[in-house]
């Protein structure tokens, strides 16, 4: 299962997620995981180089760039997940990736710039949809602030996502200090603070995203050997896709 975190706009925490999904299903689900950086700026692939000094749990991670669509899936057959971080820009990796991957994950800040993305990330997406269909895409706010008197930004910015036809997770992440202090690291925020209110926070948006309700029903269905229950039973019909978008 390809599952793609990414976005046009920088800063919102495409990396950070990216990283702690794959600790999450690493540690807590036992899956296989490999990591593919499409960010020049190597945010992912210098977080796996200080987890490696840093004798960590062990995560695969490759660099890919522009026309990626191929080794995605070659990739695919040998891994429960494949993650990919893209930048924060619209690009040929991102639109390659988004025409066979399972799941996308597009992360926002509830700030006015971030939100002007929405349409743009809506019209790339329903385009890759023409290719792969059975792509199941959503918008997730992060790096909400935490005083209560905040809280209607968060929820403006979930009214704002659900005006177009992509769903938005319940689940959210706060601003935390830990998922800075983790990344730099090269540790998750499962690792740093297994009962934490972060490490849930990343459960909750793991789980909402494929879909599954417990880490035992996602833990069930990797070692019964059911990947077409996450990806959407397409996996089938994407190796006759023709190679039109990368």
């Amino acid at each position: 299962m390809i599952l793609l975190v990414g976005g046009e706009k920088g800063g919102s925490g495409k990396s950070c997620l990216a990283q702690n999904i794959a600790v999450f299903l690493t540690t807590e689900c036992e899956a296989s995981i490999i990591m593919v950086d499409c960010d020049p700026q190597r945010t992912t692939s210098d977080w796996i180089q200080a987890r490696n000094n840093n004798q960590l749990t062990a995560i695969n991670c490759v660099q890919l760039y522009g026309k990626i669509r191929n080794d995605l899936m070659s990739l695919e057959q040998h891994y429960d997940f494949v993650i990919v971080d893209c930048g924060g820009q619209d690009n040929l990796a991102l639109r390659a990736t988004m025409s066979i991957a399972s799941h996308v994950l597009m992360p926002l800040r509830p700030k006015r710039r971030d939100l002007k993305t929405v349409s743009h990330m809506d019209d790339i997406v329903a385009t890759c949809m023409m290719i792969n269909p059975e792509l199941r895409a959503a918008f997730v706010i992060t790096q909400c602030p935490s005083l209560p008197s905040q809280a209607k930004r968060i929820i403006e910015a979930k009214e704002v996502c659900r005006t177009y036809e992509i769903d938005v997770l319940d689940a959210i992440t706060y601003s935390r200090n830990l998922y800075d202090d983790s990344e730099e690291s090269g540790l998750s925020v499962i690792e740093l603070d297994p009962k934490g209110k972060a490490t849930q926070e990343i459960q909750n948006i793991s789980l909402e995203l494929l879909q599954v309700t417990s880490v035992k029903q996602l833990q069930h269905k990797l070692q019964n050997k059911q990947p077409n229950v996450l990806r959407g039973n397409h996996a089938n019909a994407r190796s006759q896709e023709k190679n039109s978008i990368g």
